[in-house]
This record gives C-alpha cells, sequence and structure tokens, in this order.
C-alpha cells in the first residue's frame, strides 16, 4: 500500500537563545565538539558495517570464522553476541559515551546504517567506493527530542536540545518556513529525526516534518513523455500538446557567464593591493563562493516544479524520462557537457517532487 505522507526537510539558521557571553562560548565548544565526535563515529559505522557485509569475501580466514551475521542467541552459526544494528551502536558507545548524549549516538546509528543499506548492493558489485562523512557532517537527533515554543515578543520561535537553548531567524521568509513552524508547534504534524548543521560558524537546523500527500486527480495511464537536454533543460509531450521549460540562454549562458566573472576577478587579484595576504588579494572571490552553485540550484527547483505543475495540470499519473541513459552516456564523453548540464541533480528534483504530487516516475 501506497504511503499518504512523505518526508519534507527545511533549513532553518538558528541562534544560541543565551545572553552570556562565555555561556554563549561554552555552548558554541560543546556543538563543536560533538560535530567531530559525530565526524568519527560516522565514519566507525561505515567501516565496520562494510567489513561485516564483506567478511564472506575474507578466503585468508578460516572457514568457521566465516559463519553468519546474526546473533548466537537467534542462530548457532551467528557470530554476534547482538543483533547487527546494535553492533555498532555499542561501538559508539564504547568510544564516546559520556562525550555525547546517548541519544544522539543512537540516531547517528541508525541513519549511519540507513544510509549503509541503501547502497549495500553497489558495494558488492564494487560499482561504488564506500561513503565517507565530511567534518561538517550534521549532529542527528529524533524528533522527540524538540518541542517548538512560540516568542510572542519576537515572533520567532524557541526550543531546547540537549539543554542548550535555541531560536530560530526565519528572515525574510514569505511565510512557508513560519507556516510549518505553527503546524508543528500545535501539534499538526509530526517532527521526525532532524540534524543540527554547522557551516561558517552558523548553526543551522534541518527540521524534517512528515506532511501529507496532496491528493491529485491523476490518471496512470495518461503519460506525460519529458526530455532533458541542454538545448532545452526540459521539454514535455503530453498528447498533442508539446511545453518547454527553460532556454540555451536562459541556463547555459548565464552560467557561463557567472563562471567568466570569476575568472576575471581570479586572474586580477595577483594585481590587487596587499597587507593581508591572501584573504586581502582575494576578497572579491568571496562574493562568487559557491554563486554559481546557488544559481544552478534555484534554476532546477524553478524547472522541476512547472514540469510536475504541468503533469498535474494534464492530469497525467506517469512521468516517462525518455532516452535519459543514451543522453548521459554521450555526456559523459563530452567534458563541456559533463561539467555544465545537471542532469543529475534535476533528475533528482523531479523525482522527489514527482513523490510528493503521487506521480510515478519511468527512467528510459
Amino acid at each position: 500500500m501506497e504511503k499518504q505522507t512523505h518526508i519534507l526537510v527545511r533549513k532553518i539558521q538558528l541562534y544560541i537563545d543565551c545572553d552570556n557571553t562565555e555561556q554563549r562560548r561554552a555552548y558554541y565548544s560543546t556543538l563543536f565538539e560533538w560535530q567531530s565526535l559525530v565526524f568519527r563515529g560516522s565514519n566507525l559505522v561505515f567501516t565496520h558495517q562494510y567489513v561485516q557485509e564483506r567478511i564472506c569475501d575474507f578466503i585468508y580466514l578460516q572457514d568457521d570464522i566465516r559463519l553468519k551475521l546474526s546473533s548466537r542467541k537467534k542462530d548457532e552459526q551467528g557470530i554476534f553476541t547482538t543483533s547487527r544494528l546494535n553492533t555498532t551502536y555499542q561501538l559508539l558507545s564504547h568510544y564516546f559515551k559520556g562525550q555525547v548524549p546517548a541519544k544522539i549516538l543512537t540516531s547517528l546509528n541508525v541513519s549511519a546504517v540507513k544510509c549503509f543499506n541503501q547502497h549495500r548492493v553497489a558495494y558488492w558489485k564494487g560499482e561504488r567506493s564506500l561513503s565517507t562523512s565530511k567534518r561538517d557532517v550534521p549532529i542527528p537527533f529524533s524528533g522527540f527530542d524538540m518541542k517548538f515554543r512560540r516568542d510572542a515578543d519576537s515572533k520567532e520561535f524557541k526550543f531546547t536540545l540537549f539543554k542548550i537553548p535555541f531560536r530560530t531567524y526565519l528572515g525574510k521568509d514569505r511565510g512557508s518556513k513560519r507556516k510549518l513552524l505553527e503546524k508543528a508547534t500545535s501539534g499538526q504534524i509530526k517532527i521526525c529525526g532532524s540534524s543540527l548543521q554547522i557551516l561558517k560558524g552558523k548553526i543551522f537546523l534541518l527540521l524534517s516534518l512528515e506532511m501529507p500527500k496532496i491528493q491529485h486527480a491523476l490518471e496512470p495511464y495518461v503519460i506525460a513523455e519529458a526530455s532533458l537536454s541542454l538545448e532545452y533543460p526540459i521539454t514535455v509531450l503530453i498528447d498533442r500538446d508539446n511545453y518547454r521549460i527553460g532556454t540555451k540562454e536562459e541556463f547555459l549562458y548565464q552560467r557561463l557567464a557567472i563562471q567568466a566573472a570569476r575568472n576575471r576577478l581570479q586572474k586580477a587579484a595577483s594585481f590587487a593591493r596587499g597587507g593581508h595576504g591572501r584573504k586581502r588579494k582575494t576578497k572579491g572571490l568571496t562574493n562568487f563562493d559557491d554563486k554559481e552553485k546557488r544559481y544552478v540550484e534555484n534554476r532546477l527547483h524553478n524547472y522541476s516544479r512547472k514540469l510536475i505543475d504541468i503533469c498535474i495540470k494534464a492530469g497525467a499519473g506517469t512521468l516517462l524520462l525518455t532516452n535519459q541513459t543514451a543522453r548521459e552516456e554521450r555526456a559523459a564523453e563530452e567534458r563541456f557537457v559533463l561539467r555544465n548540464w545537471s542532469y543529475y541533480g534535476l533528475i533528482q528534483k523531479i523525482k522527489y517532487k514527482a513523490e510528493m504530487a503521487g506521480i510515478e516516475v519511468i527512467v528510459e
């Protein structure tokens, strides 16, 4: 039976809700320490799960060692003293107990094992290398550990997580995040396992919410055929109606213009006035940090949103991406196309929005 809900993730900036400077610094220090330990713990879980999965390939071990990956309590040939999921939790508890809250270790173990299981077949076939976590890895926690409350004075939201007080900063929010937080505060929607991420000294909440799916009048036999290309990002054909979403001038040329502008600034940096070393000379480049990435993400979101809106309006319950595999193989041979055509990100956004709308996506 198809699920009637989906998980929605929103990124919200946070501030530590404390006026005492020394106490605020202590909170920051604690968060940085937790992030470092979560980084190490996540990689440990991936490593041990992989070794457990591939221990049967260790042909240089004795035969009586390469037994079943199960608890000896349930199977005589099992080599574990507990369940497989609990093995890596015991590992995390052994190394980090007392340094990180136990609830964080539990959420870390569950999320890391779930991520490993998603790609375990690719690991087994040798088609994918083992995942590794970055140092800015989010700090996971359960949705039960956080409860929002509304601040009447600032109209922001506050919550306490592991004895650290936080308050949200919604900025120029157009209402979507605020409305979601209001529903989460009143209990209308469920808060799922979320995480905290520290990026360049700023704290962000990656809030996961369980939302009911919006029911649309869709027919599975109505098929929308979509074609992705660099010339036109998306071309859609539904019956006799043909739509084009985006143009080459809008997407590619603007992207190349951003690249060219950054290259000009980079070349001119050597002639910039010094005084504080590299930071002074490359000051102009800071405005272009991730500018191309943000532009591309915005365009892909708009393109995928328009595509799903067209499918919903036409009542198409099936979305077929035609000849996509062949196009990706040709793109891999051309460096320019591979660098500037973000087909993978576009497909992921299309699948995500299609799932929310109840549309089946088939990649041909």
